[in-house]
């Protein structure tokens, strides 16, 4: 466990903070000539299809701060941004937090299902992008009217004068109970990024970071742009979908120094590139988030790149705060150690018991806590105060991660304390897929859960009870796959579907999920 009586040792941001000043106001007055953005979308041959320096970048971001200003003067107004995986989302991103809005960045594969609900918890001020709902009374601006902003507006005349604990952007990710909770962060969030910079990343202004992520994915925002900008490094981001083999040909196109992704895309460029030896031209090391890296694929990757992968474990309500670097590598089955200046601790999973704010003893597998005082740390569950408080354990945070801390400070991440599924770095609650594939006619009941079908390798599968024994249960397979196709975002949809005659439940009616896997094992190996 690390001294956590102290809370955060790291420095602090300035009262008066601005996000996007931070990230993009200081690298444009430094190096306004230097590249800050490459943007991939084209050929094999010819990826590039976009090339911004900071200068232009934050003219850009001023212009359209401006253009969103208009139509929200109030402070804290909310801009749904609902746009494709183009530049046009960073430059809305950052442009709202410029101008002192909240940015609620959104995923573009979300149905208009999903949309409509996160448009009524999150109440904002304008939509950006995606479609005009003739039914929403929200104004509305077209991702071309924001790049033509982007091109002719006038500038913002200065950021907005935030302070460091103002509203910045919103976030919603899957609950423990079912339905998408929003995380609200503030300005500081950028700041207590800091951490990562040399206990994950390593980053220096020379560095190029490729991320493989869409720009829509809060994972991108910070790791593949908020924190190269802010370092005054080079961004690099795919518009186009690429397959896994193409990924070692653009990094050693574009010169990248730093790759990130999840671990399963790692796991698919080395299983899809020739065998042997694979060349990653200047890569210096990759990045590995979102899910638990195997040795085996780290191993391998070491083994045929030359280069080592570095994982992290976080959230959203924090991003990464437990990480391995070059300088720090992590030791066999650890994920890393907790980054300098972050206190961290392992908390009784038991939150009924008087103690349950006393960190346990080294080895003791528990809830694994990040100090409050953390300016990483969110702000809050937008407009779920009780599940905020429920998260906070005294002087601590618990996001839900089960793990433990040997005697040198690495932490073992033993999975988590919920139901909650990952779906290529998506959390995902199950009980969202349950909810929209629970009418399909002919099914009684279903289950969700995520099941390994092989070494490292996870699936989303719904598990289903057909209402009559005799029923054609490739017919209700269908049936529930055409539902999800409707209902649910592609990363929400199961992969696998298997007809049972009865749930698992406990005697008391719970549904016992992690016993699911089971039934799927013996389904297969008969």
């Amino acid at each position: 466990m690390s001294d956590g009586d102290a809370g955060y040792s790291g420095a602090l941001p300035r009262v008066r903070f601005n996000m996007a000043r931070y990230c993009l106001g200081v690298a444009a007055q430094a190096a306004p000539e230097k590249t800050g953005l490459i943007v991939l979308g084209g050929t094999a041959e010819n990826p590039v299809t976009e090339t911004w320096t900071f200068g232009e970048l934050e003219l850009a971001t001023r212009r359209v701060g401006a253009a969103l200003q208009a139509f929200c003067a109030e402070p804290d107004g909310r801009i749904f941004l609902l746009l494709g995986n183009t530049s046009a989302f960073p430059l809305a991103y950052f442009g709202a937090m410029a101008a002192g809005l909240v940015a609620v960045p959104v995923s573009s594969q979300l149905t208009a299902q999903e949309r409509s609900a996160l448009k009524v918890d999150a109440r904002p001020a304008l939509v950006v992008g995606g479609a005009v709902d003739p039914d929403c009374d929200i104004p509305h601006l077209t991702e071309e009217e924001l790049v033509a902003s982007a091109r002719n507006g006038a500038p913002l005349s200065d950021y907005a004068d935030t302070r460091a604990d103002d509203p910045a952007f919103l976030v919603f990710t899957s609950g423990t109970t079912g339905g998408a909770k929003g995380v609200l962060h503030a300005h500081r969030s950028a700041w207590g990024r800091r951490p990562m910079y040399r206990d994950w990343y390593d980053i220096s202004g020379a560095d190029r970071v490729l991320h493989a992520g869409a720009f829509n994915w809060t994972f991108t925002l910070g790791t593949g742009l908020a924190d190269p900008w802010a370092n005054s490094a080079t961004a690099i981001v795919n518009t186009r979908r690429r397959t896994p083999d193409m990924w070692p040909a653009l990094i050693r196109a574009t010169g990248a120094t730093l790759f990130a992704a999840v671990p399963g895309l790692y796991r698919q460029i080395l299983k899809y590139a020739p065998k042997g030896p694979l060349n990653v031209g200047q890569l210096r090391h990759g990045l590995s988030a979102g899910e638990a890296l195997t040795e085996r694929v780290a191993e391998e990757w070491s083994a045929r790149t030359g280069t080592q992968l570095h994982s992290a474990l976080g959230m959203s309500e924090i991003s990464t705060y437990v990480s391995a670097s070059p300088q720090r590598p992590a030791c066999s089955g650890t994920v890393g150690q907790a980054q300098r200046g972050r206190a961290i601790a392992i908390l009784p999973i038991d939150n009924a018991t008087g103690d349950s704010a006393t960190p346990l003893s080294t080895g003791e597998v528990g809830l694994l806590g990040v100090h409050r005082t953390d300016p990483g740390l969110m702000l809050g569950y937008w407009q779920r105060p009780r599940e905020t408080a429920a998260a906070m354990r005294g002087g601590w945070f618990c996001g839900g991660d089960l793990a433990s801390i040997d005697a040198q400070g690495f932490v073992t991440h033993h999975g988590r304390a919920d139901d909650l599924m990952n779906a290529f770095g998506y959390r995902v609650a199950p009980q969202d897929v349950e909810e929209a594939l629970g009418d399909v006619p002919g099914v009684t009941e279903i289950a969700v859960t995520e099941i390994e079908v092989r070494e490292a390798v996870s699936i989303i599968a719904a598990f289903f009870v057909p209402a009559d024994a005799g029923v054609d249960g490739r017919a209700l397979e269908s049936a529930l796959s055409q539902k999800a196709t409707m209902a649910l975002a592609d990363y929400k949809q199961p992969r696998a579907y298997i007809a049972v005659d009865a749930l698992p439940r406990t005697t008391n009616g719970k549904m016992q999920r992690r016993a699911l896997q089971a039934i799927y094992d013996h389904k297969v190996r008969n």
